[in-house]
């Protein structure tokens, strides 16, 4: 099929409306009239990751975080970001990124389903009409009495990740969990302001911690992209059930950095 007609359908689910102001959703590279027959999932457009495009014959890079970020000045070899783009159009693999209107209609409730939160609700509010309210995050109730360092365990356990990083007092009473997939270190006081004990998030700073603890909120740091990550399998699922004549590959990705 045409990629025009992949992202007629991409956009259904996830219109580019729904993005943050200074995100860059959308077509990163490729043309509208080029055929797409295998599509390759990615959280990130990296150069290990386009090798692995080019090595299974994708014509599709769909990942969560823009290729694009910044404004481009040259595209030349001597540039990351140039070098990236000139391998993805030499071999004519379009890049399609999906970001923060993914965060607001799919990574959020998925997250919060994951951890089975009771009556759920949008941290930030980003969208609202007589409809629906959408927006990155959830704040809800834990499914069942929890201390920190339970869920800290469970959160570990449930997102498949080796080790999280907690702020706050190993035994305290856990009721009403924030949530927010990424970056949350600045929605930090919206989740103090809805009542959570925990924010579950990723990126925090040293100093965000520890402040967060003297605001009365504990923290779960479970990394950028160890509650991200969950954005392959949700789309695989979509993908399948949506474009089943496409065929859909996972880049290999783990943590970009190690500990020792």
């Amino acid at each position: 099929m045409k990629l025009a007609e992949v992202i007629e359908n991409l956009e259904g689910f996830c219109p580019g409306s729904f993005a943050q102001d200074w995100d860059n959703v959308g077509l990163q590279v490729g043309s509208g009239g080029q055929e797409i027959q295998v599509l390759m999932l990615a959280l990130d457009a990296s150069g290990d990751v386009i090798r692995q495009a080019e090595e299974k014959g994708a014509d599709l890079l769909l990942t969560h975080h823009p290729l694009l970020f910044k404004g481009v000045r040259h595209v030349t070899e001597s540039d990351h970001v140039g070098k990236r783009i000139l391998r993805l159009a030499k071999r004519g693999i379009a890049c399609y990124a999906m970001h923060t209107n993914f965060d607001v209609l799919g990574m959020a409730d998925a997250a919060a389903e994951k951890l089975k939160l009771v009556d759920a609700e949008v941290l930030e509010v980003t969208y609202e009409d007589d409809v629906s309210r959408e927006g990155l995050g959830r704040i809800g109730k834990l499914p069942t009495y929890m201390t920190l360092e339970e869920l800290a365990a469970y959160v570990r356990d449930v997102f498949s990740l080796p080790k999280v990083r907690v702020y706050g007092d190993r035994k305290q009473p856990i009721v009403t969990a924030a949530l927010l997939p990424g970056s949350g270190g600045g929605e930090i006081d919206l989740a103090v302001k809805g009542g959570a004990d925990v924010m579950i998030t990723g990126d925090i700073s040293h100093h965000t911690g520890l402040d967060a603890v003297e605001k009365g909120i504990a923290v779960i740091d479970a990394t950028h992209y160890g509650l991200e990550k969950l954005f392959v399998p949700y789309m695989e699922d979509y993908l399948h059930r949506e474009l089943p004549h496409l065929t859909v590959l996972k880049a290999e990705e783990t943590e970009p950095f190690w500990e020792q």
